[in-house]
């Protein structure tokens, strides 16, 4: 029979299997994780940072910080270094580690703020799969200075399950994001082959009826037809642009120029640095630019618009800018949903989206995405 203790480590790890193996969004998954790991243990407080390739950290999950961490929606968990982090970007933080004192709790107990709840050391644990590393677990109590052979075991069998669902996650974000693609790559020949044709089909028809009648009323009816059909052939060819973003082989810039060609818009650009891009990054910049461009047709008034595109080796930075009609904005206050999807997009890259304009005094959007090393 196996001991009491062993029978209890069993069952947390298989409750926590449990959770990991339903989650399919990683922060609440990391956030229910910790609950349940505090509370069967009997410690009181865990957060998680995860730790992209550069070295850059969050705070994804937390539960229970003492007010001298929690203060202000956790930014002294949020804003500078730590022990901690530095051993794991260095290497030195390779497996679980019994012990290592707090250098925010220090910070938060010489500079006097707010109570730290007897917490001065936690436990901390590298979270991966395989070679692949994701970031940290940390886990503390009030007092506590020691933790045991057997705790550290137990939390890094947690941590090594951990790793394995945020690398499940994000196999499985690929996985979709690859269906997704293919499912745009086939929608777009189906317009192309079904819809496009038919407009255009429409459009000769129309021009044909205007040629042959002489009445001045049904011709202007033709001519009306006509100007429909190629506006809609011309909607038609930017979304299919839009489904399948040909031309990208020969770079984003050149693939820019296409697309304002395409919309009718004279396109300056600038580049500056060597324009090699990861797969992902190119993809979601022509994607943002595709849209703020096909904002500026349709909104600015003008017939020209400006892109710059400046690689320095750590960041990419593009920015579309024209000088018409521009609008009221206030920053978090984004007002369109496509404005709001170049957002998403560049914050999904761990980017940075900024937005400015004022009426008749054109519209500048600057989009800055990090470059890992290594990135695809």
């Amino acid at each position: 029979m196996l001991g009491e203790k062993r029978q209890s480590e069993i069952k947390i790890l298989k409750e926590i299997a449990e959770i990991l193996n339903e989650g399919t969004e990683i922060d609440s998954l990391l956030k229910e994780v910790l609950q349940k790991l505090l509370h069967i243990t009997g410690l009181e407080t865990g957060w998680v940072f995860l730790i992209d390739s550069q070295g850059a950290f969050r705070l994804a999950a937390e539960e229970k910080l003492p007010p001298a961490l929690a203060a202000d929606n956790c930014k002294p968990m949020c804003n500078g270094d730590c022990w901690c982090i530095d051993r794991y970007n260095d290497g030195r933080l390779n497996k679980a580690s019994n012990i290592i004192e707090c250098k925010r709790i220090e910070d938060a107990i010489a500079e006097q703020r707010m109570d730290t709840n007897g917490l001065t050391h936690h436990a901390s644990v590298p979270l991966r799969a395989g070679k692949e590393k994701f970031g940290i677990l940390n886990i503390g109590s009030p007092d506590k200075t020691h933790f045991s052979q057997e705790e550290l075991a137990l939390l890094e069998s947690v941590a090594f399950q951990i790793g394995t669902a945020i690398k499940r996650i994000k196999l499985t974000q690929l996985e979709q994001e690859t269906a997704l693609a293919a499912e745009r790559n086939r929608l777009a020949r189906d317009l192309h082959d079904s819809v496009n044709q038919l407009l255009f089909s429409l459009s000769l028809t129309a021009r044909g009826g205007a040629e042959m009648t002489d009445n001045p009323e049904i011709k202007e009816t033709f001519s009306y037809m006509q100007d429909l059909a190629q506006e809609a052939l011309s909607e038609m060819r930017a979304l299919i642009w839009q489904l399948k973003p040909r031309g990208l082989e020969n770079g984003i810039v050149c693939a820019m120029q296409s697309y304002s060609q395409m919309l009718g818009l004279k396109l300056n650009s600038k580049v500056k640095g060597v324009i090699c891009l990861p797969g992902k990054v190119e993809e979601t910049l022509w994607r943002i630019g595709q849209e703020a461009l096909a904002n500026c047709k349709k909104h600015s008034g003008g017939s020209t618009a400006d892109l710059a595109l400046t690689v320095d080796g750590k960041t990419v930075s593009m920015v579309i800018s024209d000088c018409g009609r521009g609008f009221h904005y206030r920053e978090n206050d984004i007002p369109s949903l496509g404005l709001k999807s170049m957002k998403k997009r560049t914050e999904a890259l761990n980017g940075l989206f900024k937005l400015k304009t004022e009426p008749n005094k054109g519209t500048n959007i600057e989009i800055i995405i990090p470059l890992e090393k290594g990135g695809k």
